[in-house]
């Protein structure tokens, strides 16, 4: 299997230095363990997927580092969270840096015992799925944001990607870059084997009803998130449903875009949006088999929006940055307007908010950034470059204010 070089690894490299433990979160099948071994062989390895491993490490802990020495990578961590204490008093003894990486895809269950035991002691970093600078060895590694310092950066090393509608539909799993797999295959097993069983085991339904709840979240991507409109479709009651979209989110399987809503748009909605962070789980789960098939669908803007919200997600992870606080969508009704307003993206940093559309278009016109006027209402901040983010082919000014932006620039 070829390796595909990761864009954190830099990241990883210099906090393992920095740090005496570093954590890696992500979904299952994003290629924690796989960049961990590659990027440091020479730490021991423990994998909590290994039932007698959990055994000694929970009943014998001591014993359990005896045989596993630091450097030490664990994987899957959150499977025997009470080890994280044994963990705390290690490093508590010795000023050395880079003593345990650590992986998990069970981010929120992980944090808690994290933010218990190795608060302060432990840096976090996020691995997402392959983004389109990996899959075509693009060493640019900022993350998004329309500025023109950023696009004069960008254009040093730009390539064209020949078929965007096949990697939409393709995902990013690296798994199926790395090999020749069947894509329907994959995907089965994907949800047979990580979704079924370790969301599942937490959601403890029956299979039928999850497999009919996925598929509704799926149906739903890059739309507002209503938890009675899918309970009503599952079958279940809301709050389940609302434990259960916390669930998807806590695992890496969705993300929920929160409402930009200062007190100064009073009129704003509320509502998160929520997308899937893999497209190829998506198109999978709502029965779309083909690449052609999905481009000339009902849902493919829903889809190229969902990818492209990822697309922006990966740089800032793969830059090593939170974006959770920087990267929000805003909709809601002027009273001078007729209908409501929607921008759907929104980035904050320093102070400016920067605009941005996503449409599967060849041919954007100004209007359809009509709405990024209403961020000059909020005060104390300043409106800056707005983006149509399309499928145009070279980077076209609409306005003096307004861009629009092939994806190859994200």
């Amino acid at each position: 299997m070829a390796y595909i070089e990761r864009a954190i690894t830099d990241v990883l490299k210099n906090r393992v230095k920095s740090s005496k433990c570093v954590l890696v979160t992500g979904a299952r099948q994003v290629g924690k363990s796989t960049v961990i071994r590659h990027e440091f062989p020479g730490f021991n390895r423990a994998n909590f997927d290994d039932r007698l491993t959990r055994l000694q490490a929970r009943e014998e802990p001591r014993l359990f580092f005896l045989n596993h020495p630091c450097p030490l990578f664990i994987d899957e961590v959150q499977k025997e969270s009470g080890v994280l204490e044994e963990i705390k008093m290690i490093v508590d003894e010795s000023d050395q840096r880079g003593r345990f990486l650590l992986s998990g895809s069970q981010k929120l269950e992980l944090m808690k015992g994290i933010s218990e035991s190795l608060a302060g002691r432990v840096s976090v970093s996020e691995l997402l799925g392959l983004s389109l600078r990996e899959i075509h060895g693009i060493r640019f590694n900022r993350h998004f944001i329309p500025t023109e310092a950023y696009i004069q950066e960008r254009e040093k090393e730009m390539k064209p990607y020949p078929d965007i509608w096949q990697t939409i539909h393709k995902g990013s799993y690296p798994e199926l870059y790395d090999v020749e797999r069947d894509w329907q295959e994959y995907y089965s097993s994907y949800v047979s084997t990580y979704l079924e069983r370790d969301v599942n085991e937490l959601i403890s339904s029956d299979g039928i009803t999850f497999t009919k709840f996925l598929t509704a979240v799926a149906a739903r991507t890059g739309d507002m998130l209503n938890y009675a409109n899918i309970a009503g479709e599952v079958g279940v009651s809301e709050p389940t449903i609302r434990n259960w979209i916390s669930i998807l989110e806590r695992t890496g399987i969705v993300y929920l875009l929160q409402p930009y809503s200062p007190s100064a748009l009073n009129r704003a909605i509320r509502t998160p949006k929520i997308y899937f962070r893999d497209t190829g789980l998506a198109c999978y789960l709502t029965r779309w088999l083909t690449a052609d098939a999905l481009k000339f669908s009902a849902v493919a803007g829903n889809l190229f929006e969902t990818f492209v919200v990822s697309e922006i997600l990966k740089s800032y992870a793969n830059e090593g940055k939170d974006y959770k606080f920087n990267i929000f969508y805003y909709r809601g009704k002027d009273k001078r307007a007729a209908s409501e307003n929607e921008i759907d993206l929104i980035i904050e940093e320093n102070g400016v908010l920067y605009p941005i559309e996503i449409k599967m278009t060849g041919n954007p016109r100004a209007s359809m950034a009509a709405a990024n006027t209403v961020l000059d209402k909020i005060p104390g901040k300043i409106r800056g470059m707005g983006v149509i983010l399309c499928l145009i082919d070279r980077k076209t000014y609409l306005r003096e204010n307004l861009v629009a932006l092939p994806v190859e620039y994200i």
